[in-house]
């Protein structure tokens, strides 16, 4: 069983930074498709961000050249910089990690962003 930590979420005002990070158990960081997903009030979960096991990363437009995905595998962290950020991108963040090899998932417990205008 894999655990996600993920910590750095907060109030910031519309304009500003923060970075979330998201911290793993276990020794397969490395082979893991690590993802960013946000689900604000009444929506869907979608996903922010995306880096597979290799760095190739992944960007839906609303987030592409403000958000930025990171990961270290020694250090088994992902990180999430987001810039420029806006009172739309308010939402619970959760870190994902997707073994492709035995099909498994494993989210985080999710950490709050609030954006203020």
């Amino acid at each position: 069983q894999v655990q996600l930590v993920e910590s750095g979420g907060g109030l910031v005002q519309a304009g500003g930074s923060l970075r979330l990070s998201c911290a793993a158990s276990g020794s397969l960081f490395s082979l893991y498709t690590m993802g960013w997903y946000r689900q604000a009030p009444g929506k869907q979960r979608e996903l922010v961000a995306a880096i597979t096991s290799r760095g190739t990363t992944n960007y839906p437009d609303s987030v592409k050249g403000r958000f930025n995905v990171s990961r270290d595998n020694a250090k088994s962290t992902v990180w999430l910089q987001m810039n420029s950020l806006k009172p739309e991108d308010t939402a619970v963040y959760y870190c994902n990690a997707k073994d492709l090899i035995l099909l498994k998932v494993y989210w985080g417990q999710g950490t709050q962003v609030t954006v203020s205008s």
